[in-house]
C-alpha cells in the first residue's frame, strides 16, 4: 500500500513558497521613506491658557494618503473632577491623534499664526519616532501628568526631534545659557492684560526666577521653532544635515496682540498706581476735605479700604491655597503670602465699619496695614540673602505704598471721622 500525504502538508508548503500578500505591512526601514514628519507651531488663541501658542506633530504617510496630527497637552474641562484635579495641581492631559486637515482649518479659523517645518530626517528616525507616538496614543498610555513649564505640548515635542537626531539636539543646547527666567517668558506673552499680567506675576514664586538653559526655554512652542530652523545635525555616516528641510507660513494672525521680543518693567507702572491710590486716601483723611465732604470722605476712607480688602484679600487667599496646598511648584515659596494673605479678607467688614464712623473699626485698620507694610519690607530685605531671590517687585511697588499710607496715617478728628 502506498503511503498517502497528509492534504494539510502541501497546503503548508505553498504558503511559504508564496510572495507576501500586498496589504501586509513593509519592514520598518521601508515604511519610514513613506512618511513626511512636521513639526506645526501655532501661535496664541484667544483663551488664557491658550496665551503661550501650541506645537504639534504631523505625520503624513504616503502609502495610506493620510495626514495624521499628534497633540500633546490636551485636556477636556468634561473630565471627571477636572476642576478638582486641576486646583490642586493633578493635572491629567492627553496625548491624542487627529486628522491634519482639520486641526489647521481650525486655528485659521481661530485667527492663530500656524508655520509649518518638514523634518529632514532618515527613514529609519521618522519610523522610529512614528512608533514612539502611535505608543503615546493608545488609551493605556495617553493619560500623562501634565507640567506648565516641564512637561506640556513642547517639551514632548522637542523631545521627540531629539528623539530622531539621536541625542544631538538636546545635547546641542542643554547646557547652553538661556536669555530669561520662566517668569520672564511669560509675561512676554501676558504683557496686553494688565489684571493677568499682575495676578500670574503675583503667584508665581521664587521656582521660576532660576536662570534656564535653552533646552528649558524650549517649554514654549515658538522657541522649539526658533531652534530646529536653523539646527544642523550629524546623521550615521554622512555629513551634516540641516533638520528643516521646508518652511511654510500657513496663517498669519491679524490685528492679534504680538508677543515681545524682551519683557517690559511692569513695576513703575504698579508703583505710579499704587502712589496715586496712597495719595488719594491721604486726601481723603485731610481737614479741608473732611469739613467740605464729610460725607464722601468717611465713605472713601471706609469702603476703599473694604475693596482693597476684597481684591488683595482673595488674590492672597488664592495664593495661600496654591502655596500649601496643591502641587502647583511653580507658587511654591511666594515671599508675597508674608503680607498678601487672607488676613486682609477683614479689611471689608472693618472697612465697612469705619465708613460708618466706628473708631475701634479704624483702629483695627490701621494696626492691619501696619502689618501689611512691615510685612512687605521684610519680603523685600530677604530677598538679599542667597536662595530668596524672588521677582515681586510688581506686587510690592503696588501695596507698600498704600499700605504706609493707612497703616501709619491717622486722619484728621478721627474721632469723627
Amino acid at each position: 500500500m502506498k503511503r498517502m500525504i497528509p492534504p494539510l502538508l502541501p497546503c503548508l508548503l505553498l504558503l511559504l513558497l508564496l510572495p507576501p500578500l500586498a496589504g501586509e505591512p513593509a519592514p520598518a526601514a521601508d515604511r519610514g521613506d513613506d512618511l513626511t514628519l512636521k513639526i506645526a507651531v501655532i501661535g496664541p488663541g484667544n483663551a488664557l491658557y491658550l496665551w503661550w501658542g501650541h506645537i504639534s506633530l504631523i505625520i503624513e504617510d504616503a502609502a495610506t494618503g493620510q495626514s495624521r496630527l499628534y497633540d500633546y497637552g490636551v485636556f477636556s474641562f468634561d473630565t471627571d473632577n477636572f476642576f478638582v484635579n486641576f486646583a490642586f495641581g493633578r493635572l491629567y492631559y492627553l496625548c491624542i491623534v487627529s486628522p491634519a486637515g482639520r486641526n489647521m482649518a481650525g486655528y485659521i479659523a481661530e485667527n492663530r499664526d500656524v508655520t509649518v517645518y518638514t523634518l529632514n530626517l532618515d527613514s529609519g528616525h521618522k519610523e522610529a519616532v512614528r512608533r514612539f507616538v502611535e505608543n503615546n496614543v493608545r488609551p493605556e498610555n495617553r493619560v500623562y501628568l501634565y507640567h506648565n513649564f516641564r512637561d506640556n505640548c513642547a517639551t514632548r515635542i522637542r523631545d521627540l526631534i531629539d528623539l530622531g537626531t539621536d541625542g544631538q539636539f538636546r545635547g546641542a543646547f542643554e547646557q547652553e545659557p538661556g536669555r530669561y527666567t520662566f517668569r520672564q517668558h511669560v509675561r512676554r506673552h501676558t504683557w496686553f492684560s494688565p489684571f493677568f499680567d499682575w495676578a500670574l506675576n503675583f503667584w508665581m514664586g521664587q521656582n521660576v526666577d532660576v536662570p534656564l538653559t535653552v533646552w528649558q526655554e524650549m517649554f514654549l512652542p515658538s522657541e522649539v521653532g526658533d531652534r530646529i530652523r536653523d539646527f544642523s545635525y550629524t546623521a550615521a555616516g554622512d555629513a551634516p544635515r540641516s533638520l528643516v528641510s521646508a518652511v511654510e507660513v500657513v496663517n498669519s494672525a491679524v490685528g492679534r496682540p504680538g508677543v515681545l521680543a524682551v519683557p517690559r518693567k511692569q513695576w513703575p507702572r504698579e508703583l505710579l498706581a499704587g502712589l496715586v491710590m496712597a495719595a488719594l486716601f491721604a486726601a481723603a483723611g485731610t481737614g479741608v476735605f473732611q469739613r467740605r465732604h464729610p460725607a464722601c470722605s468717611r465713605v472713601f476712607w471706609g469702603l476703599g479700604q473694604s475693596a482693597l480688602g476684597l481684591f488683595l484679600g482673595l488674590t492672597g487667599s488664592l495664593l495661600f491655597f496654591l502655596t500649601f496646598f496643591t502641587d502647583h511648584d511653580y507658587t511654591w515659596n511666594n515671599t508675597n503670602v508674608w503680607f498678601v494673605n487672607p488676613l486682609l479678607l477683614a479689611a471689608i467688614p472693618l472697612g465697612i465699619l469705619a465708613a460708618r464712623q466706628n473708631r475701634r473699626a479704624q483702629v483695627y485698620l490701621r494696626r492691619l496695614w501696619r502689618y501689611v507694610f512691615i510685612a512687605g519690607l521684610a519680603a523685600v530685605t530677604v530677598k538679599l540673602l542667597p536662595g530668596f531671590y524672588q521677582q515681586n517687585q510688581v506686587t510690592q511697588a503696588l501695596v507698600l505704598p498704600i499700605a504706609a499710607v493707612l497703616g501709619f496715617y491717622k486722619p484728621h478728628n478721627e474721632g469723627h471721622f
